[in-house]
């Protein structure tokens, strides 16, 4: 297992290891001891499974509010998907800038994202199965979002032209002007 930290102070993508033989692989997705080395501290209190059926499918901006805002690990089990997390922590220096990451089962990585981001992703194939991990409890009524098409913050989803596949919900978020003036950050 290998942690490197992205250009987003408390977001790091975790390369894994798998063991290969004949009979297939195993891999470890988590090591306390290995994420406590890093300065990882997490325990982790809720592990979801999220499948996603076609290919340019966008869910997101989701953002968690304070006192449910939840560092999370995210893991593509099957597939593969353009994960974004946006930086909405209102006292960071880079409040408002945005990373992506490609997560799938061939590269073997996983995302660290500390509390404090805004999370999107991409499916960029057909049943994406992901694994997420949270060190806080969600909450439906501490959670709002951000529209994935803002212009302002203009983040690449490599569509090309492609209309995504989106909940109404999703594709009627706020834009982050609007986020900012309401909640000022998290």
């Amino acid at each position: 297992m290998k942690i490197i930290e992205r250009k987003l102070k408390g977001i790091f993508e975790i390369t894994l290891y798998p063991y290969i033989d004949e009979r297939g692989y195993m891999v470890r997705l988590f090591d306390d001891k290995i994420f406590k080395n890093a300065g990882l501290n997490t325990k982790w209190v809720q592990e979801s499974r999220s499948h996603t059926k076609k290919k340019y499918t966008i869910r997101g901006l989701h953002v968690s509010l304070p006192l449910s805002l939840e560092g999370k690990t995210i893991t593509a089990i099957m597939g593969k998907v353009l994960w974004v997390v946006l930086d909405v922590r209102k006292n960071s220096k880079t409040f408002g800038q945005w990373d992506s990451i490609i997560l799938s089962e061939e590269l073997n990585n996983t995302l660290y994202a500390q509390r404090g981001f805004a999370h999107g992703c991409l499916s960029l194939s057909d049943n994406c199965d992901l694994l997420l991990r949270a060190d806080n409890y969600f909450s439906d009524k501490r959670e709002t979002g951000i529209v994935w098409n803002d212009k302002d913050l203009n983040i690449n989803w490599k569509l090309n032209g492609i209309d995504p596949i989106i909940s109404e919900r999703d594709n009627q978020y706020q834009t982050f002007s609007k986020f900012k003036e309401k909640y000022g950050g998290v």
